[in-house]
């Protein structure tokens, strides 16, 4: 008998949904962030002005929401069942990985890889700092899938992406500096309306306002 939503979510926790996007993405407590944790006590990164560690997110239901979430990544069944939400409630095409959070191992990548395995049709966009993880992922099993967009976002507010890391792994950056694409939601409401670049991988790099 096929498993329903509310118990997959019991399971996995719910699919979070940021405002500005056009569908659903996965968060996790910005707290929990490796490389974010430590960037988050230096003066002018992008980490120590972060919207995931300020209002609703600090919120007890939200916060409880995000360490489940967490926690059920860990889990033998997390791929397969997350995999079966996001097929039953994703219908615009488009999910993001860590609207608040990060990678936690290459363990997780892997599980999020295999994800987007799962479901082709579904592009999916990973914004992370976790260099290391990611190009240990990429000399230990080559590319990602065509699917996931994985943009490797820069430390700083007014820093250089990191375009020769990412160029030398074969991706692209983001950062919150005038270089590159720069993202229009402020300029319509806060929200992506019909723009993907994002989840495009010939967007080589996309400057954000500081938020």
């Amino acid at each position: 008998m096929e498993a329903t939503l509310k118990q997959i979510e019991t399971e996995t926790g719910t699919l979070s949904k940021p405002s500005k996007m056009p569908g659903f993405g996965y968060s996790t407590p910005a707290e929990d962030c490796i490389t974010g944790s430590k960037l988050a006590k230096v003066k002018n990164s992008i980490c120590s002005i972060c919207y995931a560690r300020k209002g609703r997110y600090v919120f007890p239901n939200v916060k409880k929401a995000l360490k489940k979430r967490l926690a059920a990544i860990q889990k033998n069944n997390w791929v397969k069942l997350i995999s079966e939400l996001i097929r039953r409630k994703e219908k615009s095409g488009f999910f993001r990985w860590h609207d608040s959070g990060d990678v936690q191992s290459i363990d997780h990548l892997q599980k999020i890889v295999a994800v987007a395995n799962n479901l082709p049709k579904t592009k999916f966009w990973l914004p992370t700092r976790e260099y290391g993880f990611v190009s240990a992922y990429i000399a230990r099993f080559g590319a990602f899938p065509e699917n996931l967009c994985v943009r490797l976002s820069a430390f700083m507010v007014n820093g250089a992406p990191p375009v020769a890391v990412a160029k030398k792994l074969g991706l692209t950056t983001s950062g919150v500096k005038n270089s590159g694409f720069n993202c229009p939601a402020p300029k319509q409401q806060n929200k992506c309306e019909d723009c993907r670049a994002c989840w495009d991988n010939s967007v080589q790099n996309i400057n954000y306002k500081a938020h």
